[in-house]
């Protein structure tokens, strides 16, 4: 990252609200004990994920990549009074660090966390969609958008993280796991049940409509 884009990442989170005391301690933890810390949404997404849950007010989220739980909260915080996220990560190591802050969390209850790989657990939960977030592997993307396209309502929102990969999706050569976002991209981009939106958020963050 280069020394100017650290600067408005920094001026950015200091413009934005500040994250709660629990949400503080969860990404601490995160980076104590996992080896990918990275991988947690953090204070200026999961901002962004809080508001935009309060502006669409989803009956029924989902979030396909819990991984420590950060996210999960976030739009946790965002839903109405009777909003339920399903929540799906597929390593169980990771459920510890997630669990225990999901029963601390005074909006804890509306979280619904499953175990197990989304293609066998998508099938089985309630719909249509109102909000879905996607940030599990990589290689899976279009494989969930797939598994979801059909479950989402009309004018519903789907999230997909991690789309810009640092930069290299922009580069002339692209090596296997970047052809694989790229191509993701790609995809939604000729898509025409949806219309959409690329942010350079952190490292990238797809926001696509249901038409």
């Amino acid at each position: 990252m280069d020394d100017s884009k650290s600067k408005i990442d920094a001026y950015c989170e200091v413009h934005t609200t500040t994250q709660s005391d629990l949400l503080y301690q969860l990404e601490r933890e995160t980076y104590l004990k996992t080896l990918a810390p990275q991988m947690a949404s953090g204070h200026l997404q999961g901002r962004l994920l809080t508001i935009l849950c309060q502006l669409i007010q989803p009956k029924i989220a989902l979030e396909i990549g819990t991984f420590t739980g950060y996210a999960s909260l976030c739009i946790a915080n965002g839903l109405p009074e009777k909003g339920v996220l399903h929540t799906i990560e597929v390593n169980e190591e990771l459920s510890y660090i997630s669990h225990k802050y999901f029963q601390k969390s005074p909006v804890g209850q509306k979280i619904k966390p499953h175990i197990g790989d989304a293609k066998t657990i998508v099938p089985t939960l309630p719909y249509p969609f109102d909000f879905v977030f996607i940030d599990a592997g990589k290689k899976d993307y279009a494989a969930h958008f797939d598994l979801v396209i059909d479950k989402v309502r009309s004018g519903g929102i789907i999230l997909a993280d991690n789309v810009l990969w640092s930069g290299k999706v922009a580069e002339k050569k692209l090596d296997k796991a970047t052809r694989i976002l790229h191509d993701f991209n790609e995809k939604i981009q000729q898509d025409e049940r949806v219309e959409n939106v690329l942010l350079p958020i952190r490292d990238g963050l797809l926001v696509i409509r249901k038409k």
